[in-house]
């Protein structure tokens, strides 16, 4: 639930459109559960008559039940175009900021963290893992908004029509949120492994094509082809699993709705036979029971859909949660200008805790001294370096610039 928590965090300063567009949708909501209406009417009043009961208004009164069911429609599309627009508007903003809050910390944090991992990891994460915040908005949040509120709506007038009706058709209801249940875990744990093959495909692609003079230089083409299809095979291995999961779950569920139908006009047809339910309400029952069970299968959809953003979520703020080995002391103060007096004291430093590059080094270059570091490929010159601009912080020891140590220095 934290995830949720933080994801509704980046929605809250567009609460006054989500306001708007959850009226907004309650209203669609109730349009929708107007349309079998008319057409209850039409069966019940008109033609249960027969042609010996016909009045010369009525055919007005077809023609204004037919037309009323048209303007309904054209109403709730309207709604529903209105709705939709504004939503995604809204993940969309909300997935601007996620990326801005991604890529930003990605830059502040030290080399010591993107030494550790492959920037397309870094990329994937921005460019992808991140539009899970607009998944859990748009396909999450407001789609069980919805998805309830009809549920609710359906259940109340089915229970008018007919109660015992609609308690047969809704035993299948736990059953359905059992199968929800049990095809949740293992979709988000398929949707994480997807994620993260297809972020190794998009490493091996960027490695392979960005060293193309090399791979060519050496003939190694074959070579980089195969590493590619290796990781890509993976991936698609994991692409197949978590479809034969998806394929498994919605044969179940739909099953499982079938035999709910089936069941409910077996003994809505004997109730019409008895006399206690007019043919016109059968109908009506029938429409009104689609439109329970399609915000059920919504709902188990919209599970799935969460479990894989979930994954994708957590991926993002990670990163986000991460940090950093290199931090300013909280008394650091800013300095416009040194003299350049640069002392290593007693400084030790490693890349891994067991692989340590220097070890107590003492070094003291005076303002304007021109200093050369000689040694081999590995010996740490590099590394030295880049301890000044504290691209990296020592394991121990100090590194002062005019006296003072560069941890309280920004």
């Amino acid at each position: 639930m934290s995830i949720y928590r933080r994801v509704l965090r980046y929605y809250r300063p567009f609460l006054g459109q989500t306001i708007l567009g959850l009226l907004l949708s309650l209203l669609g909501i109730g349009l929708n559960l107007l349309k079998p209406w008319p057409f209850k009417i039409i069966v019940d009043d008109f033609l249960r008559a027969g042609p010996a009961a016909i009045r010369s208004d009525w055919r007005i009164w077809i023609l204004l039940l037919c037309l009323a069911l048209v303007v309904i429609q054209l109403l709730w599309g309207i709604i529903n175009w209105i709705t939709n627009y504004l939503f995604v508007k809204i993940g969309l903003q909300a997935l601007l900021k996620l990326r801005t809050d991604l890529y930003s910390y990605l830059q502040s944090l030290s080399l010591k963290y993107h030494d550790a991992r492959r920037s397309s990891d870094s990329s994937f994460r921005v460019a992808y893992d991140s539009q899970s915040i607009q998944t859990i908005y748009n396909k999450g949040f407001t789609n069980i908004f919805g998805s309830i509120i009809t549920l609710i709506g359906t259940f109340v007038i089915m229970l008018q029509l007919d109660w015992q009706l609609t308690l047969v058709s809704l035993a299948i209801v736990p059953l359905v949120v059992g199968a929800i249940y049990l095809f949740a875990h293992r979709i988000r744990r398929e949707s994480t492994s997807i994620q993260e093959q297809e972020s190794a495909v998009l490493a091996q692609a960027q490695e392979g094509l960005s060293s193309i003079r090399m791979v060519h230089a050496f003939g190694r083409e074959e070579f980089e082809v195969r590493q590619f299809q290796q990781q890509a095979r993976q991936s698609l291995q994991a692409n197949l699993r978590l479809t034969l999961t998806n394929v498994n779950s919605a044969l179940v569920i739909s099953t499982l709705m079938v035999v709910g139908t089936a069941v409910m006009y077996y003994i809505g047809t004997l109730h019409v036979l008895a006399g206690t339910l007019t043919l016109g309400s059968l109908l009506v029952f029938s429409a009104y029971l689609l439109m329970l069970y399609q915000p059920l299968e919504s709902l188990t959809y919209t599970a799935w859909a969460m479990e894989g953003a979930t994954a994708g979520a957590k991926r993002c703020f990670e990163v986000l949660d991460r940090q950093d080995d290199v931090v300013d002391s909280p008394n650091a103060i800013a300095i416009s200008s040194a003299d350049g007096a640069i002392a290593f004291k007693a400084v030790n430093f490693g890349y891994a805790q067991d692989r340590p590059v220097l070890r107590d080094v003492d070094l003291c270059i005076q303002p304007n001294q021109i200093v050369g570091l000689a040694g081999g490929t590995g010996a740490g010159k590099s590394t030295l370096l880049s301890l000044v601009p504290r691209f990296y912080d020592p394991t121990t020891g100090s590194i002062t610039i005019d006296g003072r140590d560069v941890r309280e220095v920004t």
